[in-house]
Order: structure tokens, then sequence, then C-alpha cells
């Protein structure tokens, strides 16, 4: 699963590499957990723009809120199938721009957090989907990270991972002339791109402890 974010600078410099409509302007942020806001991209009426929805998705016919707890991940091998996603899968995809996400992994009885991103600190382009919630008066928008079985690489930490789409795919996953599930299901796929990974600081354990350095390499030797 993906259940924690790092979205610092990966929206200014995915704002330089894509023709996004409007701005962006957040406060960095180092350990996002879910049911807190995320910076996604989308397609809009007018071209590809910003938006803010709920970390964990809220399917439209839900009776409650609560109900995105348990949707803050889709996996790509069932996401054309499951109710909650069809929908989304064909209509209303994002692109979630980070930095990079923590994973644990159990080491010696006790679960050691890692962080993984691009080797040349690049933004990971992670495959999400997002939906419009409302029950009377209120209003909402929320999304999901969609997961794949990890790579070579990411197997060593954890058996899942979010997709990570290729820059070159963006385009057909934020069109919206292209809603066949056959043709969306061949770009979420294990990314075939190198990944940086190293163990963190255990002090990410406590979404309250929310800095850049929770992202900072764990010194050999060093208790964490």
């Amino acid at each position: 699963m993906c259940g924690r974010l790092v979205q610092a600078t990966a929206m200014q410099k995915i704002a330089g590499m894509m023709q996004i409509l409007g701005q962006l302007e957040l406060v960095p942020r180092y350990n996002i957990t879910p049911s807190a806001p995320l910076a996604v991209i989308r397609s809009g009426p007018k071209g590809y723009e910003w938006a803010l929805p709920r970390w964990g998705l809220v399917p439209h016919w839900a009776k409650e809120i609560a109900t995105g707890y348990k949707m803050i991940n889709a996996k790509a091998e069932t996401v054309a199938s499951k109710p909650a996603y069809r929908g989304p899968l064909r209509y209303r995809r994002c692109i979630i721009p980070a930095d990079g996400f923590y994973e644990w992994r159990l080491e010696a009885k006790q679960k050691q957090p890692y962080f993984i991103r691009a080797p040349d600190e690049q933004p990971l382009l992670l495959a999400g989907l997002w939906d419009y919630w409302h029950q009377g008066e209120q209003e909402l928008e929320t999304c999901t990270i969609i997961t794949t079985s990890a790579n070579p690489q990411m197997l060593t930490v954890h058996d899942r991972m979010p997709v990570v789409l290729d820059p070159s795919d963006v385009a057909a996953w934020l069109d919206p002339e292209i809603q066949k599930p056959d043709l969306l299901a061949p770009l979420l796929k294990p990314t075939a791109h190198a990944l940086t990974i190293y163990p963190v600081s255990k002090r990410v354990n406590k979404p309250v402890n929310d800095d850049a350095e929770c992202t900072v390499p764990l010194a050999a030797g060093s208790a964490s």
C-alpha cells in the first residue's frame, strides 16, 4: 500500500514541466497522511488544472465520509471491476505529483521506515482517481492512489508500490476521451525506472513530525 507521501517541491517542478491552469501555493509537506488534502492534476474544461481533494476516496454513492479511510489505495489489478473505482477510472483520473513516499519493513521485530524517491529528485507522477461526494449541504472531493505489485527494487522493502507513470504516459492517463479500461490497463504497471530507497528516522511514524528531517537518510549505525 501507499499511506504516507511527501509533497514539498514536486508541485513547482511539475508546473515547470506541464502547462497547468492556475497556481497552487501550498506549504511544503513532508509527512502527509490519509484524510489530508493532496495536490493533484486533472483534466478540466479548459485543460490541465490543479485540485486539492481529500486523500481517501469516498464514492459518490457512499452514505458517510468515513468510507474514505478504507480507500486510500486502489489495486491496479481490480480497479476496473470494483464499484467504487469503475466510474472514476473511466471519467475522473488524476496525477499526484510527489517528491517521494514512505514504506515500512519489518527488521528485528520492529518496523523500519524507508523513503523512496527518484534518483534525480524529480517528481514521481503517481496514478490516481478522484470522485465527488455530497450529502445534503456537505460537499467533498476525494482521491485515491493506485497501487500495483512491487518491482524488483521495491520488493526489498514491500510487495506493493504506487503506480509511477512514465512522463510519456501522462497525456493518455489524463485524456478524458480515453475511457476504456483495456486501454488504460497497460499504464498500471510497476515502474521500470530506478528508485532511490533508504532508511529514515522513526520520527516519521508520528504525523505531527512534518518537516524536511523526515526524509534525511538514517546514518549507518544510528539509532532510528
